[in-house]
């Protein structure tokens, strides 16, 4: 069984899918943009402010279905520039305590609205 989880703390979705969905006792979110949830604009081309704001992003995503930002297991990080990484990075830190989760980052050629960064999460209930 799986459940969609919507709120209107983080970006509403720019396409036919979900911001996250609840399988079992794990929730999986859709890549989260550096979006401002309120007026669906674009933070300015900063990684570190881009950053901050995709894992707010997610971290408001997990909290609507119970779960948080500790309760990750792995995130995938898409960047458009592989020289933002240390930057990124640094920030992403910032968000974790203790036990960092699994983590994947690429260097993809395009992010949608001309991203600096998109940020997906895994974490369990």
């Amino acid at each position: 069984m799986k459940k969609v989880v919507a709120t209107d703390k983080a970006p509403g979705a720019i396409g036919p899918y979900s911001q996250g969905v609840i399988a079992g006792n794990l929730i999986f979110t859709s890549g989260q943009l550096p979006m401002d949830a309120e007026t669906g604009e674009m933070l300015e081309n900063d990684i570190t402010l881009q950053t901050r704001k995709s894992l707010e992003n997610v971290r408001a995503i997990l909290e609507e279905a119970g779960s948080g930002m500790e309760k990750i297991v792995k995130t995938t990080v898409y960047l458009s520039d592989m020289a933002n990484f240390a930057k990124m990075n640094e920030v992403y830190k910032e968000f974790f305590s203790g036990d960092f989760p699994a983590r994947s980052a690429f260097q993809v050629a395009r992010l949608p609205k001309d991203a600096l960064v998109e940020i997906e999460a895994v974490a369990i209930l």
